[in-house]
């Protein structure tokens, strides 16, 4: 027998050997797999085209055989050419059949092969190992075979109470979905919401599936009761609803008129507010037919974009002149700072209220400049104001006479002293003297205080 007597079977396999690859590599690896794993995995099926001899021989007449628990079977004939080119040919073939068990292996174990096939193709090895023409460990390979079919038993066993979950799971869903219609067809008033939502709802039930015929038509009857329930309510409350815009209607029209006749108006702020009340009149009406309500819409708005445009030019003229009046008051505040007080206070009140007359004369400046302004100015006035006070607390009578008597009477003791001492009278002398430093004491706070007022 020669290469090209490979079966249709083996060329398959060979397409999909290198996709277990790395599967087998890892299970080689004794080290890395869990005590329990690999007691009930059977070790990894070695690899026959390695090393062929191992598993069989070819003898003189061409003869091949492969070693099994009960001796020698004759798998073939090889003719062709050298007998160890037909023990490799005969291995790989076994290879073939060794990689479409592990890729059963590697499917099972990711999840991502149905065990149902993987049962009826591990079946399919076990039945041709008694008879295959291959050359290998037929052990081992019928050994990973047994372990297929335990695991694709198992997945099977998973899958159908997987199967029974998921029948649950959407009788369970759509019991949801029927009582969430049966409430919006009770309840709910938010119409084009709850609409959209029962289209949303039968779009999902289309896409539940593995509910059984008798309960799916139950829930059927139950939803379909209820969407109708909901588009009775709907189609209710829009026939209300036409009537409403109807009188909707004549209402905004008279709001559209009474808009048109303020477009004129130049009494900005009441006009203004009216407006506002407009708008919320315009709301509370409700809607009238979509084209009427649109075309209504249309004039209110136009009215006041007029207005409001009006309103912003003449506000644009007025933040001009009130800019110039700043630009103005900057001015008189640079002559303001020249005010000395200490030089001449009365010509610095004089000139202080010049300029307080020609500020009020100027006019009203940008709102957001009046504090930065008026802030300065004040603090001019209140450095005038304060020397005022001080000149004020200086020059204060009360304060003068106090000095004056105290001044008097140190001139009054410092007489008597020199009496005495003219006298020769030593008590009176010490008696005049402390009397005339006391008052000295005092006339010197005194004439402090009145300096520093």
């Amino acid at each position: 027998m020669s290469e090209q007597d490979s079966t249709p079977e083996t060329v398959a396999v060979e397409t999909v050997e290198t996709e277990v690859e790395n599967v087998t590599a890892v299970e080689g690896g004794a080290e890395e797999t869990p005590k329990e794993t690999a007691a009930a995995t059977p070790p990894a099926v070695p690899v026959a085209s390695d090393h062929p001899e191992r598993w069989g021989r070819v003898d003189a007449d061409g003869t091949v055989y492969v070693k099994t628990e009960d001796g020698e079977r004759a798998v073939g004939s090889w003719q062709a050419g050298e007998p160890v080119e037909g023990l490799a040919h005969f291995a790989r073939r076994f290879d073939d059949l060794r990689t479409e068990v592990e890729l059963l292996v590697s499917r099972l174990k990711s999840g991502a092969g149905d065990p149902k096939h993987a049962l009826t193709s591990a079946k399919h090895v076990k039945e041709q190992l008694a008879e295959a023409a291959v050359v290998g460990d037929l052990k081992a390979l019928a050994a990973r075979v047994e372990h297929v079919l335990e695991q694709a038993e198992a997945g099977m066993e998973k899958a159908k109470e997987a199967k029974e979950a998921a029948r649950a799971q959407s009788v369970a869903r759509k019991q949801a979905l029927v009582d969430e219609a049966e409430s919006i067809a009770n309840e709910s008033t938010q119409w084009k919401v709850a609409g959209d939502r029962l289209r949303q709802i039968l779009d999902e039930w289309k896409t539940i599936r593995g509910v059984d015929r008798k309960t799916d038509e139950q829930l059927w009857r139950r939803f379909s009761k209820a969407r109708d329930a909901f588009n009775r309510r709907r189609g209710s409350h829009f026939a209300d609803l036409d009537r409403q815009r109807s009188v909707a209607k004549t209402s905004k029209q008279a709001l559209v008129e009474e808009a048109e006749k303020l477009v004129d108006s130049d009494d900005w702020g009441p006009t203004a507010g009216r407006y506002k009340e407009l708008m919320v009149e315009w709301k509370a009406a409700g809607r009238a037919p979509k084209e009427a309500d649109d075309a209504l819409w249309q004039r209110f708005r136009a009215a006041q974009d007029a207005f409001f445009q009006k309103r912003s030019e003449a506000f644009s003229e007025r933040d001009a002149e009130f800019t110039a009046n700043a630009k103005l008051k900057e001015e008189l505040l640079a002559e303001a700072e020249t005010i000395d007080p200490s030089a001449d206070l009365e010509a610095a009140r004089n000139h202080l209220y010049k300029i307080q007359e020609r500020w009020d004369a100027i006019g009203k400046v940008p709102r957001e400049r009046i504090r930065e302004l008026e802030g300065k100015l004040r603090a001019i006035e209140e450095r005038v104001r304060g020397a005022v006070d001080a000149q004020w607390r200086r020059s204060d009578p009360e304060a003068e006479a106090r000095v004056a008597q105290f001044r008097e009477r140190v001139e009054q003791f410092e007489a008597q002293a020199a009496k005495a001492r003219a006298a020769g009278d030593k008590r009176r002398i010490e008696q005049a003297e402390a009397q005339a430093a006391q008052w000295r004491e005092w006339l010197a706070a005194a004439e402090q205080a009145l300096a520093t007022r």
